[in-house]
């Protein structure tokens, strides 16, 4: 059943009319992650407060299994393969690795103004100490700018590549012991630019302390790299062993507080750190292998990882918003033309009892103003405006009842009495426009349970729109109003003219609110009738009338207990 515009707006705003359909839901509606009651809805745009779902889960073991595999391929099967130099390979890795990082501190940085949580402030300056150390360790690597490298020594590399990755995971451990902290220590109180700007300094700092160490002690650091293609043994106890405890403390440290999606992420970035490392240099120690390359590759893609669901998360939000942002203009649009529906409303059904009451005192001031004054006919004027009156209280509240779905009003009625009464107010109108009447009572019908006043204004409504369709009309003007019992126990009632019609393209939307045919109509009235006939379970419709004009029909459901008998 079809609610009337005014049933759903006296239920509450969350309620949408009909002819609003259309309309998406809106932001308080519409779910931006599944777990929105855990997560609160202020941090629906910090990717550290946001729980991870399952395809995020299943992605992310995918990755890790995917991984496992190509290890051991790498170590067993693949381990005798011998790749050929590739010279420029390394510069666009470290390149590619310095950019990722970049990007990827910005993003958390941004996130960071946003939360205002120093544990984004530390996983952000994390990723700008990788991006910062990549710099350093370019310059000392042997054949990125030079034979021998521009600072330091073969030493001084394999120190910073240490410092590098296993820097990152103390990171993420201050990170997973700050993010669960109490509010006094979990939130920055300063300013935004004041805190990023300490934290580049701090971090700058760090890694310059680093490449002093690192160059300064080569002298007296053990020989693991012994030239500039192979490795030494004791690169497996100084430098991967390092990194691969580092990486697994994280790692624990980070699943035993995992609880947003970023945790879920930053977990299969030090999985991967842990996988990385060994490959490089097991069982082939030497650079350009194929344990050398895959290491590479996976160094570049745990790089990526954080970065990638920071722009696939960020531009998931941003298209919701837009989302949003476009439904709440609709639904104030919505809700504009809702309120103009309301007031159309009202005055569309209050309009004709008011201009009966107008030209009735009028006629009764003449039968006063005349020589030797008709009293008997000004009262009768006079008592029709009393009735006039009462009936627009009643149809005012007719419209409250519509409202509210109200059923308590619905009585048993006589079809055949609510069209002659109905004709009978609208009998002058009839007449000054020269119509002729043919109404077609019918003694088989049953009677029908409903709002009288309700459906008095329906039919009031139609033969109204009859007598203007009709109104412009040379030929003759005929007004056809009857009844008929259904198979089915329904109730047809017919109004019939033989106006110009209604065309094919119109047949439907002039049941639409707002939309009119007439140039002084207001696009209610049928709006307005359809959702009473189908409030009382019925149904309104249109069909040519033959041989010219259009006949508007609405079928109603017999009652049943006083149909019995009817034969």
């Amino acid at each position: 059943m079809t609610e009337s515009p005014g049933e759903l707006l006296a239920q509450g705003p969350r309620h949408e009319p009909p002819f609003l359909a259309n309309i998406p839901p809106s932001i308080g509606q519409r779910p931006m992650v599944s777990t929105a009651a855990i997560a609160p809805e202020e941090d629906f745009f910090v990717l550290s407060s946001l729980p991870p779902g399952p395809a995020q889960k299943w992605t992310a073991l995918a990755i890790v299994l995917g991984i496992l595999v190509v290890g051991f391929l790498v170590i067993g099967p693949l381990s005798d393969v011998q790749l050929g130099r590739v010279p420029a390979f390394l510069p666009m890795y470290l390149m590619a690795m310095f950019l990722n990082d970049s990007f990827t501190a910005t993003l958390l940085f941004a996130q960071f103004a946003i939360s205002r949580t120093l544990a984004n402030l530390v996983i952000a300056s994390g990723y700008l100490f990788s991006a910062i150390t990549v710099i350093p360790y370019s310059l000392t690597f042997p054949g990125v700018f030079a034979p021998t490298g521009v600072i330091g020594g073969l030493q001084s590399t394999a120190w910073l590549f240490d410092v590098w990755h296993a820097g990152f995971p103390m990171f993420v451990i201050g990170y997973a012991l700050l993010k669960d902290a109490g509010p006094a220590k979990r939130i920055w109180r300063g300013t935004v630019p004041a805190a990023i700007a300490l934290s580049v300094v701090l971090t700058a700092a760090i890694v310059s302390a680093a490449i002093f160490l690192c160059i300064m002690g080569e002298e007296h650091s053990p020989i693991i790299i012994l030239d500039t293609f192979r490795f030494s043994s004791l690169l497996l106890y100084y430098v991967v062993g390092p990194v691969v405890a580092a990486s697994v403390s994280a790692l624990i440290v980070l699943w035993i507080r995992r609880r947003s999606l970023l945790d879920l992420w930053l977990m299969v970035v030090l999985f991967l750190f842990v996988i990385e490392m060994p490959i490089s240099y097991y069982p082939n120690p030497e650079r350009f292998s194929l344990g050398w390359y895959t290491a590479r590759v996976i160094g570049f893609f745990d790089s990526s990882i954080v970065l990638m669901v920071l722009l696939y998360e960020i531009t998931t939000i941003y298209a919701r918003l837009v989302r949003s942002i476009r439904a709440q203009r609709r639904e104030r649009e919505a809700r504009l033309i809702t309120g103009d529906a309301v007031a159309a409303t009202i005055a569309h059904e209050v309009k004709q009892p008011l201009s009966a009451m107008i030209t009735r005192s009028e006629t009764g001031l003449r039968w006063l103003d005349r020589s030797m004054p008709d009293l008997d006919k000004a009262k009768a004027q006079f008592r029709q405006i009393a009735a006039d009156g009462h009936r627009a209280g009643a149809v005012i509240e007719s419209i409250r009842a519509n409202f509210r779905n109200d059923a308590r009003s619905r009585t048993s009625i006589d079809v055949n009495d609510l069209i002659a009464k109905a004709l009978a107010l609208v009998r002058d109108d009839l007449q000054r426009h020269r119509i002729l009447i043919k109404a077609e009572p019918s003694a088989r019908l049953p009677q029908i349970t409903g709002d009288r006043i309700q459906l008095q204004q329906v039919l009031l409504n139609l033969i109204t729109n009859a007598v203007d369709a009709m109104e412009a009309k040379d030929g003759p003007r005929i007004l056809r109003v009857g009844a008929d019992v259904r198979d089915d126990d329904g109730v047809v009632v017919s109004v019939a003219d033989t106006g110009p019609g209604i065309s094919s393209q119109d047949s439907e939307r002039i049941f639409n609110p707002l939309f009119t045919t007439k140039s002084g109509g207001m696009g209610m009235g049928l709006s307005i009738c359809r959702s009473i006939i189908e409030a009382h379970d019925g149904q309104l419709w249109v069909a040519p009338n033959t041989p010219v004009g259009a006949v508007f029909q609405f079928v109603l459901r017999a009652d049943t207990a006083t149909s019995v008998g009817v034969s």
